[in-house]
């Protein structure tokens, strides 16, 4: 029998998408809930799995071909049981053909599946075994540019004035950003407005109960729940700085769905915490921590990335110390994190060295004047320099 695999069903916000990736060819034996495809959308990168075992008999679209809802993209034949070993007889000869032909395209496939998009294209192209190039991004991942100047070395040799260049499209996910920082800039009247925060409360803190937090809830205790606490309490007591603009009109949100920024190869996304000022520590790092994890894996959902009314971004974690982070629209402001710095700072008339943090908030200031943008950061900043007040909820 056969089973047409369609599209998912894209939100009214999503008009199409675009095919990222078959993981599996005509004649291929799918098994069921098995991803065959990875559709891109603007926000999220979406995996269609198998309904049912089989074969896939039939692929209607090539990758890169752009596909909307519930459109009919492959056709799978049901009974894989029977039809799965056809496949392995037919490779039987090829395992008899010289040794040194068939290993080669299984590295270099399984050493480019982890690569971004612009740096597996190059592999691919140029012939690169990845596994062969030092890599000089985070954490020692190889890079595009990597991979760039390893082939300029073969090709050139030591000496060689070799000026290599590349031309990859945008992602759509890429595209949707650039289309929303373009957004922001034309749309709203942003301002930003900064503050320091010393950190040795909160340092303590997490230093004195870290192991009875993991005993008791099974996840550490970060530095993000500490801000978004912070937030969402300051949210409740500056709410002009929660609201959005429809229009002529101001909307105010009762509640604090907290943004928060999370970096993957394909770009920055901003899963949100629904109700952050009714969470606990835990709960605010188990969540972080399950959106990090799916961001990473692909295995975010639309609704994970819609609704939020205020963000936070952490460019700390890259080493940045300052910077002007901008609005993501309909939403009126964004705090701000940086890398925490011991500097010298005054306490009870000594010079002391302390952990210290700049802040900023970047906010629309069509609704939210400067003094509400200050005290947002005054509040934010005494709630963290006096952590206690933050349980206590003042």
């Amino acid at each position: 029998m056969a089973t047409e695999i369609k599209v998912p069903v894209l939100p009214e916000s999503v008009s199409d998408a675009v095919i990222a990736t078959w993981h599996k060819k005509v004649g291929d034996a799918v098994r069921r809930d098995e991803n065959l495809v990875d559709l891109e959308t603007d926000k999220v990168v979406l995996e269609v799995p198998a309904p049912a075992d089989g074969v896939l008999k039939e692929i209607k679209f090539d990758t890169g071909a752009t596909v909307v809802s519930q459109q009919v993209i492959a056709v799978i034949e049901e009974g894989a049981v029977a039809a799965a070993p056809a496949p392995a007889a037919a490779e039987a000869p090829k395992a008899a053909a010289p040794a040194a032909a068939a290993p080669a395209p299984q590295v270099t496939a399984s050493a480019t599946s982890q690569l971004p998009p612009g740096a597996r294209f190059t592999a691919e192209t140029q012939g690169i075994n990845p596994a062969d190039v030092q890599g000089t991004g985070r954490r020692g991942a190889v890079t595009k540019e990597d991979l760039i100047h390893y082939a300029s070395g073969k090709t050139a040799g030591v000496g060689g004035g070799a000026r290599p260049e590349e031309r990859v499209p945008m992602t759509r996910m890429r595209k949707r950003i650039a289309e929303r920082l373009m957004e922001s800039k034309n749309s709203i009247a942003m301002l930003t407005s900064f503050n320091e925060v010393n950190l040795s409360q909160v340092m303590k803190m997490r230093k004195a109960m870290q192991d009875d937090f993991v005993k008791t809830y099974g996840t550490k205790l970060g530095f993000m729940s500490f801000f978004a606490k912070a937030a969402a309490n300051a949210l409740q007591r500056h709410p002009i700085i929660n609201a959005s603009v429809d229009g002529d009109d101001i909307i105010y949100h009762g509640y604090a769905d907290i943004s928060v920024a999370v970096s993957t190869d394909k770009g920055l996304v901003t899963p949100v915490l629904r109700n952050v000022e009714r969470m606990n520590f835990a709960e605010i790092e188990d969540g972080i921590a399950s959106f990090a994890k799916q961001a990473r894996e692909g295995g975010l959902k639309l609704e994970d990335l819609q609704g939020g009314t205020f963000t936070i971004t952490n460019g700390g974690t890259f080493g940045s110390l300052f910077s002007t982070p901008i609005v993501n629209p309909p939403q009126s402001a964004i705090l701000g994190m940086h890398a925490i710095k011991d500097r010298a700072v005054v306490e009870n008339g000594q010079v002391v060295a302390a952990p210290m943090m700049y802040i900023a908030l970047s906010y629309d200031h069509r609704i939210i004047d400067g003094k509400d943008a200050v005290l947002f950061l005054v509040d934010i900043k005494n709630q963290l320099e006096n952590p206690s007040r933050m349980l206590l909820g003042m």
